[in-house]
């Protein structure tokens, strides 16, 4: 995974998740971004693999920058059209995602915490409160 900064998009693998959601009809956009957070919570205790666990948290930076306090999703590797207004049913899936990757098994997790894990995972705690407030 190529990885540059900390961000929700700040890698490969988010980016091109965000040519898949700029891909997909926008009427089914808010599907793409549950269907993340279902592969994530469907691992259950299993080890979650690392790509799948960035898709959420791009996904989840999605709903909370719609959400009261959310911040905007201002990057280059965002998505590159507009998301419609998403329904408040994804933000407890995203929160329960986001619980998810911050719980071993957990690769994503692993990774930071070999290298800037305490700033990472401050930015996916900042998601979650936002996500769990709204």
């Amino acid at each position: 995974m190529g990885t540059w900064d900390i961000g929700p998009f700040d890698n490969d693998t988010a980016a091109d998740f965000s040519y898949r959601v700029d891909e997909a009809p926008e009427e089914k956009r808010a599907e793409v971004l549950l269907a993340t957070f279902r592969e994530v919570t469907a691992t259950g205790e299993e080890y979650l693999d690392s790509d799948v666990a960035v898709e959420a948290v791009a996904s989840a930076a999605l709903v909370a920058a719609q959400c009261p306090g959310g911040d905007p999703v201002t990057t280059s590797y965002a998505p590159k059209n507009p998301l419609p207004p998403l329904p408040p049913e994804l933000r407890p899936a995203a929160v329960e995602a986001l619980d998810r990757i911050l719980t071993e098994p957990s690769e994503l997790l692993e990774l930071w915490e070999e290298s800037d894990g305490e700033a990472w995972k401050t930015g996916v705690r900042r998601l979650r409160e936002v996500l769990a407030g709204a």
